[in-house]
């Protein structure tokens, strides 16, 4: 009966995030849309501009676009930086010293990227100063990022015979100012009143229940907490991350922060949508994207609750690693959501799930983060997928493949082909090198055979898909995956953004073609489910070797 009453309540957990999702979709799908097409700035949008030096309207050609993004995101890097290694000197640095070099490069560039992959334990690392203008600062910019490329794809899709594709620092000031700092101040009063902390304490002594002494860190947990999951950026104020009771309180406060992480990724299709002209195209991408995030959180809390394995069978639950005040369908909701938004949050450790449910969340790293994806790279991620689909159903019916009224040729097929290779690329060859060589598999793994493996795998999985979640077990402290990881979060980020705007600038400069008999419906649930194969064969073909070695050999052995 007790079995009963908690799947009940696992299944009414789910309901009702869904139920909420959909609630905000169309409100804040429309939003999107109004802000990106609006003609008025705002005053403060307008002070920004002319303190930067820019006309707010001249559109950009796609390299330029693309020399805007590469060159605030190396500004970016420099100050977080800076900032990091400077830290002793700062106030509100609560006696810290300066963050050692290979940290401080690892930090910084996660942080830019959207990754917010942590090497260190933020409340023996990083001052408030750090953490709330250094840190939280770039979660806003580095979401607002991503939002930009994405809606400059939409642009190449909509626009006729045009070299231009939109401003990138329009886009990016409005994304911040009218987007996510009102939806941010929004939910850090929500999670104020669901206590989580917000204040500017130092470290305070504590005596423990046992009679030991413990020091407590308090700190500007509240703000950062809500865009570091609006913004699907992932860093934790403390080590434990949303497991923290600073920083999760409540049972209800964490469903709340998987509802932020998945509000933007799960409302942009609508926005597409509007902005295509066409709200049916909308509702095939967020079919794609609701039925992958679905079979993922689905196949993970069946997982954890089955408890497959000696010790979860003898202990009666797979709880270990897990919060009591979560339970197995939250943890595994929280997981299977913050591996398919690469936002890299965790009220739980996955490298303590069993291995069919650890095998799943890496696998949603794998297919691309499309299910739904960070905030803008999920959607023009599962755009250049659809622009797969197309081709292959070109190839199939002997026809000339378009989308949206542009044709696929062979620059656009091309441009990605180069986008699905970069990311594989980078995952498998950092992980070949970590696993293969004895000296950085000493100093990087605590487990070997393959958990060992998985653990390799699932850290440049995180990284190259900038994501941030990490199994617990893998060394990543070392100067050389600092540098490595580093990199991999690098051209992660910025090899699939460049070749994504190349393709925007290809796609606008094109005249549609007119809608014929022997046109393919791309709106439809047919498309839709051709869409969804090709996430899953493309990903499947790529790393099932790898997979096949690692979670699939644990699970069965």
């Amino acid at each position: 009966m007790g079995g009963l009453s908690d799947s009940a309540a696992g299944f009414l957990t789910i309901a009702v995030l869904v139920a909420a999702l959909a609630v905000v979709h169309a409100p804040l799908g429309d939003h999107m849309a109004r802000v990106y097409t609006s003609a008025r700035h705002l005053r403060v949008e307008r002070l920004l501009y002319r303190a930067a030096g820019v006309d707010p309207d001249a559109e950009q050609r796609w390299p330029v676009y693309a020399r805007a993004v590469l060159g605030f995101s190396v500004v970016s890097v420099l100050f977080l930086y800076a900032f990091q290694r400077l830290q002793a000197w700062l106030p509100l640095s609560l006696g810290f010293p300066g963050v050692a070099p290979a940290t401080a490069w690892n930090t910084a560039v996660s942080f830019v990227t959207n990754t917010n992959w942590q090497s260190y334990s933020g409340e023996q690392t990083m001052g408030h100063l750090v953490q709330a203008a250094g840190l939280a600062v770039q979660n806003f910019t580095s979401a607002a990022v991503g939002m930009a490329v994405a809606v400059a794809l939409v642009r190449g899709f909509t626009r006729n015979r045009s070299d231009r594709i939109g401003s990138f620092w329009v886009d990016l000031v409005r994304t911040c100012v009218r987007i996510l700092l009102p939806l941010a101040l929004v939910a850090a009063v929500v999670m104020l009143l669901g206590g989580v902390v917000q204040d500017l304490s130092g470290p305070t002594a504590v005596t423990t229940v046992a009679g030991g002494t413990q020091t407590i860190t308090g700190g500007p947990i509240a703000s950062q907490e809500a865009i570091k999951e609006l913004g699907t950026n992932g860093g934790g104020f403390f080590n434990a991350n949303s497991a923290h009771p600073f920083e999760g309180p409540t049972a209800w406060v964490s469903l709340f922060q998987v509802f932020l992480l998945l509000a933007i990724p799960f409302s942009l299709p609508r926005t597409f949508g509007r902005l295509v002209g066409d709200r049916r195209h909308g509702l095939a991408v967020l079919g794609v994207m609701g039925a992958l995030w679905l079979a993922s959180v689905t196949l993970t809390v069946w997982a954890e609750v089955a408890g497959s394995g000696a010790a979860p069978q003898a202990a009666g639950a797979a709880m270990e690693g897990k919060e009591v005040r979560f339970g197995e369908v939250l943890s595994g909701l929280f997981a299977a959501s913050t591996t398919a938004t690469s936002t890299g949050a965790v009220n739980s450790f996955h490298d303590s799930y069993t291995a069919a449910g650890g095998g799943v969340v890496l696998l949603t790293m794998m297919l691309g983060e499309v299910s739904p994806g960070g905030v803008g790279s999920g959607l023009y991620g599962l755009l250049v997928l659809a622009v797969i689909a197309v081709f292959l159903a070109g190839l199939m019916v002997g026809r000339t493949p378009e989308l949206l009224g542009k044709k696929v040729g062979r620059g656009e097929v091309t441009l990605v082909a180069l986008y699905v290779l970069a990311t594989p690329t980078l995952l498998l060859v950092g992980a070949a090198l970590t696993a293969g060589i004895p000296s950085l598999r000493e100093a990087s793994l605590q487990d070997s055979g393959a958990h060992g493996l998985s653990e390799v795998l699932y850290a440049y999985a995180s990284a190259s898909n900038n994501n941030g979640s990490a199994f617990a077990g893998f060394g990543a402290g070392t100067d050389y995956q600092n540098t490595a990881l580093g990199l991999c979060m690098a051209f992660g980020r910025f090899v699939p953004m460049l070749l994504v705007l190349a393709l925007a600038g290809r796609l606008a400069a094109q005249a549609p073609v007119p809608v014929t008999a022997g046109t393919l419906p791309t709106h439809t649930p047919l498309f839709a489910s051709l869409v969804t194969v090709v996430v899953l064969v493309v990903a499947g073909l790529t790393y099932f070797p790898a997979l096949a070695l690692a979670p699939i050999a644990e699970a069965l052995s």
